[in-house]
């Protein structure tokens, strides 16, 4: 099991080279961190969680026009080189297809398991607090987008589809995403981590609010 995890570790570092901030090694670093931590407490597979934890974000789809197929077919491709048990491929396959939260925005769960809940805790939980903030401007940057219009309303109740292709303020996205996760953790432990971030987040926003309408 560790020389596997030390090819995947590798094999990603070398995938994600110069990718966008919020979105390379690092962030898999942390969601893989996550995942164990998390995994401690629940009765999960844990080569299939840190598998999926490490392989999640191999191609995320927002760099590649969208197209959600990409990063599965990498993954597959990586674990069969590594002799992996087909069973084991194919659950971790299932994760990454199914942990996003645009994919939530769906109504109908095409995919659930133990391993998935654990690996999404943990990946959303890097979306929330200092983190998760520093993230959501650093994409923003990343797209050119403003970091926040009066005018402009979050879409409260954002479609996939809008969601993928929203070109929103950033402080929009608290809305429309961040600030919705501390109710989407599926286990105790990311529950109690996210509780903590998400007063954080909502701190920042109070004092950004201040600082915008020049009251302090």
């Amino acid at each position: 099991m560790n020389s596997l995890i030390d090819n995947t570790i590798t094999f990603v570092k070398k995938e994600l080279t110069n990718s966008e901030g919020g979105h390379d090694w690092f962030h898999i670093e942390r969601v893989y961190k996550n995942t164990l931590l998390i995994a401690k407490k629940e009765d999960v597979d844990t080569l299939i969680v840190s598998l999926a934890a490490l392989l999640h974000d191999i191609a995320d789809p927002k760099f590649y026009d969208g197209d959600e197929t990409i990063g599965p077919n990498i993954a597959r491709e990586f674990l069969f080189k590594q002799n992996v048990d087909s069973k084991i491929i194919e659950h971790v396959i299932a994760i990454i297809e199914n942990i996003s939260f645009k994919n939530s925005l769906e109504s109908s769960i095409k995919f659930t398991s133990k391993e998935l809940k654990v690996v999404q805790d943990a990946d959303r939980l890097d979306a929330i607090g200092a983190i998760g903030i520093a993230r959501c401007f650093n994409y923003g940057g990343f797209k050119n987008r403003a970091l926040y219009n009066p005018d402009i309303e979050p879409n409260l109740k954002i479609s996939k589809e809008e969601y993928k292709k929203s070109s929103a303020p950033t402080i929009n996205h608290f809305y429309e995403k961040l600030l919705l996760l501390k109710d989407k953790m599926n286990t105790k432990t990311a529950r109690l981590i996210a509780a903590e971030r998400h007063v954080f987040m909502e701190s920042f926003l109070k004092q950004f609010y201040c600082e915008w309408n020049g009251e302090k």
